[in-house]
């Protein structure tokens, strides 16, 4: 795929498509699709709401992400133990979407969160 076609992320629909893309891949990956089918039984109709204010606010800055990430993913880490491979899944899936649909400053700023994101989810939820 040329990248220099790809134009960068703009707005809370371009965050939308790359997190339709990514939870079409999540759902149905073997090793972490679980977590989101069985352990949290995420129905995307509610979820994509919060989640695309989280990555707006990330990206954007737009202040309408309130809740506490790190403990919701700790939660989750109580239900069934997320391990490293878990979270190396998880970014090389929601990297693979970002530089395949999109190429500019914020597509790399949405990497590098997602990058310290679940560095730190990690190494607080063990």
């Amino acid at each position: 795929m040329d990248k220099d076609n790809l134009r960068d992320i703009k707005d809370r629909k371009d965050i939308e498509q790359i997190l339709w893309a990514f939870y079409k891949k999540a759902l149905k990956d073997s090793n972490i699709g679980v977590f989101f089918t069985e352990i949290v039984k995420v129905n995307l109709e509610t979820h994509m709401p919060h989640i695309s204010d989280f990555w707006e606010q990330q990206l954007f800055y737009s202040g309408n992400y309130k809740k506490n990430v790190l403990q919701i993913h700790q939660n989750l880490h109580l239900k069934k133990a997320m391990e490293k491979i878990h979270f190396d899944i998880w970014l090389a899936l929601f990297t693979t979407v970002v530089d395949n649909n999109f190429n500019g400053e914020k597509a790399e700023l949405m990497k590098t969160r997602a990058l310290s994101i679940a560095t730190v989810i990690q190494l607080k939820s063990k």
